[in-house]
């Protein structure tokens, strides 16, 4: 043979054709893991597509009001722009396109009570701005006498085309399709439909369903119906400009009280309110991906050892290791691709379901958005697909490397790879020592970011997982010696759980982590609940609360009629009346907006906990009635990572930047964004607003509070509608609102158990088969298929007991970051933890009937087997 003859051609379809023979005497085993992969990545892309959606649909509502704008005038306060300021500006800047706009929110009964987004425009000057008003880009439609009544009639409105045909409405109809009831912060007012607007861009078009337009007097009419403004206002002035000398120059123009921002900072300032938000619920998400990693790990695994005497019969015909390699790795790549396709069309369905929690969510305490639709984004497909097949390939990664590792003589010997494992023992624990601290490390780097938390997270719970095969082994070794005056079904269970490590330790340690997220969760909830109830008891003291009615569960949007407000003052059954009013305020040292409270007494009659209070004063109310200081929510400091106190805080206010004292702390859940509380007549004083937002009533003795409220709720409806709330029915409503921001986390719990379920279903399934003979064995030496039956339950119960115990320490230690180091971060809220009992036995009792659940068909299937056939497989 000549030394230069060609080497043998290596060909891996016999490899091929081998696998695709064991997928089909298999299935079973192989369909779990897809499901475990799949459900995985559904609860990411679901999570994604469901917030992005709310994203989108205000992201598209507001790109359709923005147009070409670049920069807006607006208002340092809640005032809004002087309607003489755009006269001004356009006979100062004439080759500067302006536009004044005003917006509001509200609905209507004939679209279904649905969010509507009024915007009052001037039509002469949009033509620049909106494509879908006459402008570059867009076309209008229109019906009757289109956008003439628009202009010379008042009480008139342009709806979307497609929201139109969606309800059935005909703008220009003589008849009741041709009309809108809209309800504005409690005033109903009808608006006669003249005209549609569409565009020739889907995007816009979907952006311009939640819009209902009409001229800028109409929409002042509607907000300001008793004219009690002084000086007519607008919301805003839109502005086109051109480079920096314009706005260079607008700046040196600007009016007291006005201030120039980009278009893009509203969109950029409501993507950091939910930044956080949405983070908690990718990051939950992310946890059923790493149990269903486990769960990977464990199918390859078992795929590997069942096929180890057939690896090395290969290894000795000349198959190479990188064969060996390819072939487990390419198995998980293709079982992870079909995983991940089928959780992209689950998490599309889940989306559907889940937007609505979410979209309420971000409505309670962020900003107002109506979403109809989910939007798919490319985006997070293509994530959701990346982190499957990436999970799948990282869990095979290390029983593909052995399986090339292992010389041909040892994948001969069935017990090489417990051996090994026991071996890895000392490994094991060192592993989990450093994963610990790192996490530990990671918790405590002073940052701000929510990244590194999470990280330390996982890092915990990689950990713990690690740290589960010695204590497995310690477990079983233990009740192995303890079980020695038993039967002998007794004393087998804990030995074969020992003997099949590599697979039982996986399963236990997916439960475990599975398990203790439930605790933790559970205990986070709990103490928020607990301690949001506390809070509502403690501040909560008037025995009514009067508001108009609101597109939002938590916030306050419009004011109550200033006649109204003198009308209730002057009740005898009144025994004291306590005002609020809110509003956005520039903080200048955080360079955020946080939520400004004209407080009108304190609604709490002094019985507010407070987290800090300036030394030496003894009621902060009395302190900021005499306009010695301002209260903070902690939130406004401990949300951006400051654990000091400030002295005092810069706020802008229309006269410039002015520095307040800080005079007490107070807790605050009703919001993250952080709150000021300042003396009502020094929010008149510097803001130029006096209005109101909501009331606190409290009643003479011996006043039915029942009695008031509907007699207020009557009174008043022929001028405006109003939200009369009894002290437990605003209680009971706030905690509603709780349980429903929480609802999506207990989906994602019962999914991430669902995952660990399969789990430990498909590692008895693949121990079953695997000890097959053996099983064949002690039947045919006297064990009854009811032993069997029992051997198999004991055995899952221990891992479920194992893992259940394992979880309650580690699900404590998961709520401790939660409460006071992830929410802290996210919120700035303080939370006290509750530990009870219940949370614990709960998780006992999940960890166990799981896992016993789990063993019930393989129990049955072991009762049905043919002795015979067992004994020939090998």
């Amino acid at each position: 043979m000549s030394a230069a003859s060609p080497l043998p051609e290596v060909r891996n379809g016999p490899l091929w054709r081998l696998a695709a023979r064991r997928w089909r005497r298999r299935p079973l085993q192989y369909l779990l893991c897809i499901l475990g992969i799949a459900l995985g990545v559904a609860m990411l892309v679901s999570i994604d597509l469901a917030s992005g959606s709310a994203q989108r649909a205000f992201s598209l509502s507001t790109d359709a009001i923005t147009g070409r704008t670049t920069h807006r005038l607006v208002a340092i306060g809640p005032g809004g722009v002087p309607e003489n300021t755009f006269v001004e500006l356009r006979r100062r800047f004439p080759e500067i396109p302006a536009a004044p706009v005003i917006e509001a929110y509200g609905r209507a009964e004939e679209l279904d009570g649905e969010l509507v987004r009024l915007v009052g425009v001037d039509l002469f000057s949009e033509a620049p701005f909106r494509g879908f008003l006459g402008g570059d880009g867009g076309r209008q439609k229109s019906g009757g006498n289109g956008f003439v009544p628009f202009l010379t009639q008042p009480g008139t409105a342009v709806i979307a085309t497609e929201t139109a045909e969606r309800f059935g409405l005909h703008p220009g109809a003589a008849d009741g399709s041709g009309s809108l009831h809209l309800d504005l912060a409690g005033r109903t007012t009808a608006l006669q439909l003249v005209g549609r607007v569409s565009s020739d861009s889907s995007l816009e078009r979907r952006g311009l369903e939640t819009l209902l337009l009409v001229d800028i007097a109409t929409a002042q009419d509607l907000l300001d119906p008793t004219g009690a403004e002084a000086v007519p206002a607008v919301g805003q002035i839109d502005l086109i400009l051109e480079g920096p000398a314009q706005e260079a120059a607008l700046r040196e123009w600007l009016p007291r009280g006005l201030k120039l921002e980009s278009a893009a900072a509203r969109g950029n300032a409501v993507q950091q309110m939910t930044a956080a938000f949405e983070l908690n619920l990718t990051a939950m998400s992310l946890l059923a991906m790493v149990v269903g990693i486990f769960l990977i790990y464990n199918t390859v695994t078992f795929s590997v050892v069942q096929r180890r005497s057939l690896f090395g019969v290969l290894r000795c015909l000349g198959v190479t290791r990188g064969q060996l390699f390819t072939l487990i790795l390419g198995e998980a790549a293709l079982f992870s691709l079909v995983g991940s396709l089928l959780g992209l069309v689950l998490g599309v369905l889940l989306g559907r379901s889940v937007v609505g929690l979410i979209t309420q969510t971000i409505n309670d305490f962020y900003f107002v958005v109506s979403v109809r639709q989910i939007s798919l984004s490319g985006f997070t497909l293509a994530k959701g697909m990346l982190v499957g097949v990436a999970s799948a390939l990282l869990a095979s990664a290390l029983p593909a490397w052995e399986a090339m590792a292992t010389p041909p003589q040892m994948t001969l010997q069935r017990s090489s790879l417990e051996a090994g494992w026991q071996r890895l023992l000392p490994g094991f624990l060192l592993a989990a020592l450093l994963c610990g601290s790192l996490g530990v490390l990671l918790l405590r780097w002073d940052s701000r970011g929510l990244v590194p938390a999470f990280a330390g997270l996982f890092a915990l719970l990689m950990g713990a997982a690690l740290l589960m095969p010695p204590v497995l082994v310690a477990a079983m070794q233990g009740l192995g010696w303890a079980s020695r005056g038993l039967g002998v079904v007794a004393r087998l269970a804990p030995r074969d759980i020992l003997r099949s490590l590599s697979r039982t330790a996986v399963a236990v340690a997916a439960l475990m982590v599975a398990v203790s997220v439930i605790v933790g969760l559970s205990i986070m909830i709990g103490s928020f609940r607990g301690t949001v109830v506390t809070w509502l008891d403690q501040t909560l003291q008037a025995d009514l609360f009067v508001s108009p009615p609101s597109t939002t569960a938590n916030r306050v949007l419009g004011k109550v009629d200033p006649a109204i407000v003198g009308a209730i003052a002057g009740r005898p059954d009144l025994r004291a009346m306590v005002t609020y009013n809110n509003f956005d305020v520039h903080l200048v040292d955080q360079d955020r907006n946080i939520t400004l409270i004209a407080a009108g007494g304190d609604v709490s009659a002094g019985r507010r906990p407070y987290a800090w209070v300036r030394p030496g004063l003894d009621d902060p109310f009395a302190a900021l009635e005499a306009r010695e200081g301002v209260i903070l929510s902690e939130a406004v400091y401990l949300r951006d990572g400051q654990s000091a106190i400030p002295e005092q805080v810069r706020l802008e206010t229309p006269e410039g930047e002015r520095s307040f004292p800080v005079i007490a702390v107070i807790y605050d859940y009703s919001s993250d964004r952080g709150s000021v509380l300042m003396d009502r007549a020094q929010v008149a004083e510097l803001w130029h607003d006096d209005s109101v937002a909501s009331l606190g009533l409290f009643l003479a003795p011996g006043a039915d509070a029942d009695a008031v409220a509907a007699e207020l709720r009557q009174g008043f409806g022929s001028r405006q509608s109003l939200l009369v709330q009894t002290n437990g029915s605003l209680r009971q409503g706030s905690l509603e609102i709780f349980d429903r921001t929480f609802a999506i986390t207990g989906a994602l719990q019962l999914l991430t158990v669902v995952v660990a379920f399969i789990g430990i279903f498909s590692t008895l399934m693949s121990l079953q088969l695997e000890r097959g003979r053996e099983f064949a064995v002690l039947r045919a030496t006297g064990m009854t298929p009811r032993q069997l039956g029992r051997l198999t339950l004991l055995e899952t119960g221990l891992m479920g007991l194992l893992a259940g115990a394992c979880s309650m320490p580690l699900g404590f230690v998961l709520a401790w970051v939660l409460v006071h180091v992830i929410n802290v971060r996210s919120f700035g809220w303080t939370l006290q933890i509750a530990l009870e009992p219940r949370f614990f036995i709960q998780s006992l009792l999940i960890a166990v009937g799981a896992a016993v659940l789990a063993g019930l068909y393989p129990a049955q299937r072991l009762a049905r087997m043919s002795i015979s056939e067992a004994l020939r497989q090998e």
